[in-house]
């Protein structure tokens, strides 16, 4: 299977296999040490079983829901590679066969691709949420015991969720190139888009789920009654807690792990086209051993973040997160250098570029990190003025929100920016190379540099879920000792508050991370489209793409001008329907909580019904999930058959710079005003100078962080995997489209049946909330 390849190179790919297998199995240690630790007392178990129940439940639902799309585009993928011919790497690959035959193969390779690819995806979703539910009530627990076992259990659980993304991630990308070897890129792209599309749908669906729980408890219990958060009175409340864990577990862990699998398609796909240039093998097989490495490195990091005597506060606790990140960070860059210098030194340029490229993701990585943590964290300038403007009210605390969100989202694109040139600078002064040659270099640098930034997605991963777990487990406390005042409880609930404060920072940093590196995966997307389609052109006797001669994407073209505008307002289009859905939905869960309330919940007359909002919550996300999907899916397909090959890109352009805008834009406002709310919920409650919970401050700070939910949490992150479903979609139908290039009748059939498609997705996605009729 491994034909072509050193004694070194096979071996090598087999450790990569190995590696995968063993951050699993790391993973199942921790999963081991976690489920031992004491799980509290009965009241807590009590509030946990519920929040576990409403997570089951609502995953075994959104499971039945995808099915049927699942199915309609495993065969869709499986029948697309027999509408043009196999390239040459498949005919080579499977040298001997007929060409019917490596359709066959491909095809079927494809789909078994695409449906591994959804498998592994809801797997590193549906198992990290099950143990970030295992793992909150035992958090609690630990709250009375000491800060430091708190924050061990919860990131220590947290990184069972990274090491699952990790390990399947690169167990599913080594199995593939072992089986398909140069012809691997046909058959990765089905197992990005499942991947891709799996995430799309547990990003969308769990933030419309977490939001509208969140916000409507919010309205009510605490504008409307006066209450606390996580009041056990309010009838939401479950159902916010079961939203943390299917929005920010489940839908960031598939995100991520798509990320981790579309930057490995690109890097191949690119590589492959270097490979062909200069028939180094190199080129592709060190991506792969580059993820091995990081895997490793994650393991040793995350194990290296541990509660100590000295950590007692939030900040600290941020160090120590960080510190285990850096420690990463470190032994990877070292492995990089040793492992380019002893097996890139014979490839043109030398071994010290493709070092240097994937050491600039780590860095930005590290920035991104930064940059999220100052822009949303509680002790960052841009939070404690959010903080300020509550003295004035909701408007201006909306108004400062705002204008944090606008220049985080400037910052972050000039990182980006920043580290795409210096792929410029690093691949494009090789000698010999001709103007098309060095732009694939350049493309494959900056490849290269989502690969260098995700090395670390054990760390991202388990940061991000360390935030939910933290929350879930301050809530069960709140919940479960809601009537006691003792000072072991006191410092209990003041400990978890602490690790709620920093998961609120690290959910924030994850999602930055999430989002930068969803715009160099679609970039190194958008550099692989292209390579397709020279093959393509190639092929059939085109005139071929040079993207520095006159022949290519120019944005003087009006269709080409065109088709970026329209990808332009794409990410708009969907995140108003995100923002529709969750208001909608909110609105359910308003009524709902009203409804109760004037039962006589308050006062103790009845008990709260928590399953009927989790079952609204339900529902609710279940109805946006095929519309929202197919608006990614159609949307390029349209645009290519009807604009053509060259306004696509010209989308995709679009679509990368708009989204990459606005998803920074509205993660970190959010962000801000959340950790904005919460510093006024620390301070000491005097209603008379206007401090602490229930003040007019906290009122206000409470609308922003409400504005703020379905930014930060729904529409925001939901725009990620969107923009790589565009993506991948472009890639996939691109040598479709260029050899079906003129309009023909059928043609004409598939665009109006997709038109239809589309028209129905924005009807369902612009409906109005049903009436509610209270009683």
């Amino acid at each position: 299977m491994l034909v072509g390849l050193s004694f070194f190179e096979q071996i090598a790919i087999w450790s990569v296999l190995g590696i995968a297998l063993l951050g699993l199995a790391y993973a199942l240690f921790l999963r081991r040490q976690i489920l031992v630790e004491d799980k509290g007392d009965a009241r807590m178990l009590e509030v946990w079983n519920a929040i576990r129940e409403g997570a089951d439940a609502y995953l075994r639902k959104q499971l039945f829901s995808i099915l049927p799309l699942i199915g309609v585009l495993t065969f869709a993928l499986f029948f697309s590679v027999f509408i043009v011919p196999p390239s040459e790497d498949a005919m080579a690959r499977f040298a001997g066969q007929g060409e019917s035959t490596v359709r066959l193969i491909i095809g079927i390779g494809r789909a078994l691709a695409f449906i591994m690819g959804a498998l592994f995806s809801l797997l590193v979703g549906q198992l990290g949420m099950r143990m970030a539910v295992q793992g909150n009530v035992r958090v609690a627990a630990a709250s009375k015991r000491s800060f430091g076992e708190a924050l061990r259990i919860a990131y220590r659980t947290g990184t069972i969720t990274g090491m699952l993304t990790d390990g399947l991630g690169l167990f599913g990308g080594t199995i593939i190139f072992i089986v398909f070897g140069i012809a691997a890129p046909d058959a990765l792209l089905g197992f990005g888009f499942g991947g891709t599309l799996l995430a799309l749908f547990m990003r969308v669906g769990g933030g419309i789920f977490t939001k509208a729980a969140d916000v409507g408890a919010d309205l009510v219990g605490k504008l409307e009654a006066g209450i606390p958060e996580d009041d056990p009175r309010n009838p939401a409340v479950i159902a916010d807690l079961v939203g943390d864990n299917v929005g920010d577990c489940a839908g960031m862990a598939a995100d991520i792990f798509e990320s981790y699998e579309v930057t490995i398609v690109s890097a191949l796909i690119l590589g492959l086209a270097l490979y062909h240039m200069t028939h180094r093998l190199e080129w592709i097989i060190y991506p792969l051993l580059v993820r091995g490495i990081g895997v490793i490195c994650s393991i040793i990091g995350t194990y290296a973040v541990k509660g100590t005597a000295k950590i007692g506060k939030s900040g600290n606790a941020m160090r120590a997160i960080f510190r285990g990140f850096l420690t990463s960070a470190v032994i990877s860059i070292a492995l990089f250098g040793g492992l380019a210098l002893f097996y890139m030194s014979k490839i043109p340029g030398g071994w010290w570029r493709p070092f240097a490229a994937t050491t600039l993701g780590v860095l930005l990585a590290i920035t991104i990190d930064r940059l999220t943590e100052y822009f949303t964290g509680t002790e960052g300038k841009p939070v404690q003025e959010i903080r300020k403007s509550t003295n004035t009210g909701p408007a201006t605390t909306i108004l400062s929100g705002l204008s944090v969100g606008l220049e985080s989202s400037v910052w972050s694109i000039l990182v980006i920016a920043a580290t795409i040139f210096g792929s410029i600078l690093i691949f494009g002064t090789i000698p010999g190379s001709s103007g098309a040659e060095r732009v694939t270099y350049i493309l494959y640098g900056v490849a290269m540099t989502g690969i260098g930034m995700l090395t670390l997605t054990g760390n991202n991963v388990a940061m991000d879920s360390f935030g939910p777990i933290s929350d879930n487990a301050n809530g069960i406390g709140e919940m479960a000792w809601h009537d006691k005042k003792d000072d072991a409880t006191t410092k209990a609930r003041k400990i978890m508050a602490d690790l709620d404060a920093v998961g609120n920072t690290t959910k924030a940093i994850t999602k930055g991370v999430a989002i930068g590196s969803a715009v160099i995966a679609a970039v190194s997307l958008f550099g692989a489209y292209m390579v397709d389609v020279s093959k393509v052109q190639a092929a059939m006797g085109m005139p071929l793409w040079d993207q520095l001669n006159s022949v290519g994407i120019r944005v003087s073209v009006p269709q080409v001008f065109v088709g970026m505008l329209i990808g332009g307002a794409i990410p708009w289009l969907f995140s108003s329907f995100c923002i529709k859905a969750v208001s909608r939905a909110a609105s359910l869960i308003v009524e709902e909580v009203r409804r109760q309330f004037r039962l006589g919940v308050l006062d103790g007359k009845i008990k709260p019904d928590y399953k009927q909002a989790v079952a609204i919550s339900t529902t609710a996300a279940q109805k946006e999930l095929v519309s929202l999907a197919l608006i990614g899916v159609i949307s390029p397909i349209l645009v290519g058959l009807v604009l053509q090959v060259e306004a696509l890109g010209g989308f995709l352009a679009g679509i990368i710079l708009s989204g990459q805008l606005l998803a920074v834009f509205m993660a970190n406002a959010g962000g801000a005003w959340d950790n904005a709310k919460k510093t006024i919920e620390d301070e000491e409650r005097d209603i008379g100078k206007n401090r602490g919970k229930g003040s007019e401050r906290h009122k206000a700070g409470v609308v922003g962080d409400t504005v703020g939910d379905p930014l930060k949490d729904t529409a925001g992150p939901a725009l990620n995997p969107m923009i790589k479903v565009v993506n991948l979609v472009s890639v996939i139908i691109a040598p479709i489209i260029v050899q079906y290039n003129k309009l023909g009748f059928g043609t004409w059939v598939v665009i109006s049946l997709l038109s239809a498609s589309l028209v129905w997705a924005v009807w369902q996605s612009k409906r109005s909330a049903p009436e509610v009729v209270s009683v």
